[in-house]
């Protein structure tokens, strides 16, 4: 799992964190024939960090050589306009385009009680809704949407931090493993092979927050020991006075039956991206302990679409 060691790979401004060109999806067992699957709504209506056509191009690719249909939603979420999706995704909404920085605190809300509602009912009436939500402030935003579906956001920074750790600044270091063997990933349809292909056996985030779910989900991806919710007064500044929580047994990623509809929630991004930061370490699909992100995802968006 991550500890603390040498320079950061991971920046949350454009300039040093950006898609990799050169990745491409290795899927020879696709789903569905070329545009023939479900119709997979993303959401580009909440000044989000990552669109399909930027930061989650790699997420687009891997969906499309599948056969799923992709589709920008651009419009606030409300019945008539959320019929049209089979699967819904929200990845790292904002409630504007603030830098990170200048937003208050607590985060503003990225969605309207109106919006969430239309949502929460959606999805009880059979929809499918992938919600990411990374550290802050992008968990913040995205906290009131959790709620409607049973899941409680945090708005830190889930690190993994040794009992010896030197004093001075603390630099993260990336991938966080969550491996089976460990418990870390817990057996699950997304994970057994039950949705065709070998089993998931290792996934690999990128750093992300730490949230905790009301009773009835089923959890995926669970920190273990060691792991503490870190609230900087800066952005991505860590030392040793940090304000801090123990979070040994909360989540980054955990599934919900709600009424006849699915939800997937996960607290990291990176891990459905492909992206290179400026010291070119590579992070999501293509990194190195990431070599399973893929059928991961694939497995997410199956067991999603198959909705009863």
């Amino acid at each position: 799992m991550a500890a603390i060691a040498a320079a950061p790979a991971r920046a949350d401004d454009g300039a040093r964190q950006a898609g990799d060109g050169a990745f491409r999806p290795a899927v020879t067992d696709p789903r569905y024939a070329l545009e023939t699957g479900p119709r997979v709504c993303h959401d580009e209506a909440h000044h989000e960090f990552h669109r399909l056509g930027a930061r989650f191009a790699a997420f687009a690719a891997v969906l499309r050589a599948d056969g799923y249909r992709l589709s920008t939603f651009e419009t606030p979420f409300d019945a008539a306009a959320l019929r049209r999706c089979e699967v819904l995704v929200i990845a790292n909404a904002l409630p504007s385009d603030q830098p990170w920085d200048d937003l208050p605190r607590p985060t503003p809300p990225a969605f309207t009680a109106a919006e969430v509602e239309a949502v929460r009912a959606w999805v009880a009436d059979g929809g499918a809704l992938l919600l990411i939500a990374d550290h802050r402030p992008l968990a913040g935003a995205a906290s009131g949407m959790a709620a409607a579906f049973g899941f409680r956001f945090g708005d830190g920074y889930a690190l993994a931090l040794p009992a010896d750790a030197p004093p001075g600044p603390i630099v993260p270091r990336m991938p966080d493993l969550f491996a089976a063997k460990t418990g870390a990933l817990r057996p699950h349809p997304i994970t057994d092979g039950r949705l065709g292909g070998p089993p998931v056996t290792q996934v690999a985030t990128f750093i992300g927050q730490a949230f905790q779910a009301e009773p009835g989900a089923e959890p995926l991806l669970v920190l273990p020991e060691g792991f503490f919710s870190l609230d900087p007064a800066k952005l991505w500044a860590f030392d040793a006075a940090t304000p801090r929580q123990p979070v040994a047994g909360w989540l980054q990623g955990a599934t919900r039956k709600v009424g006849r509809g699915r939800v997937a929630v996960f607290g990291e991004a990176a891990m459905f991206t492909a992206q290179v930061a400026s010291n070119g370490q590579k992070m999501g699909l293509d990194a190195a302990g990431a070599e399973q992100n893929t059928r991961f995802l694939r497995n997410v968006i199956a067991w999603l679409a198959a909705t009863e």
